[in-house]
């Protein structure tokens, strides 16, 4: 909306919607990858309380590095390929989507604490406000939407 005022134009906000902060990138799976993934999320995050002065705490930092690191090594370990990892934000959430070769969706097993391994999925969806999973032409898609609301 923009007021005039005796000639003078006074923006008041702005008339379009602002873009989130968005990211990617492509992981070989080679050594290192889920470290380089890590890495690259923690960059993003930077950008978000920069770019959109994103109040980021401690918790809501590790949720979003953790979420990262469990999709990622789910891709590096199930595919038989390279993987996409994408970064969504905004000032009050962040979303995690990562892209894999495999067209075999992941399965959530019961909770086992006596169960050594396989306890990703698990995390995530403790983790986070939504998970969604489907498949897409090059194998699937794994979505996880972050909260960064503290508290």
């Amino acid at each position: 909306m923009t007021y005039h005022l005796d000639g003078a134009v006074i923006p008041t906000g702005f008339d379009v919607p602002v873009e989130p902060l968005r990211r990617a990138a492509h992981f070989t799976g080679e050594p290192g990858c889920i470290a380089e993934a890590r890495a690259f999320a923690a960059v993003f995050l930077e950008q978000l309380r920069t770019e959109w002065c994103a109040t980021i705490d401690a918790r809501s930092d590790g949720a979003v590095l953790l979420v990262v690191s469990e999709l990622v090594t789910n891709a590096d370990r199930h595919s038989e390929g390279p993987y996409i990892l994408e970064l969504e934000g905004t000032d009050s959430s962040v979303t995690v989507a990562v892209y894999d070769s495999s067209a075999t969706l992941p399965r959530v097993f019961p909770r086992d604490p006596q169960r050594i391994g396989r306890h990703g999925l698990e995390i995530v969806r403790a983790l986070a406000l939504d998970v969604a999973v489907e498949r897409v032409p090059v194998g699937k898609r794994v979505r996880a939407v972050l909260s960064l609301d503290a508290g």
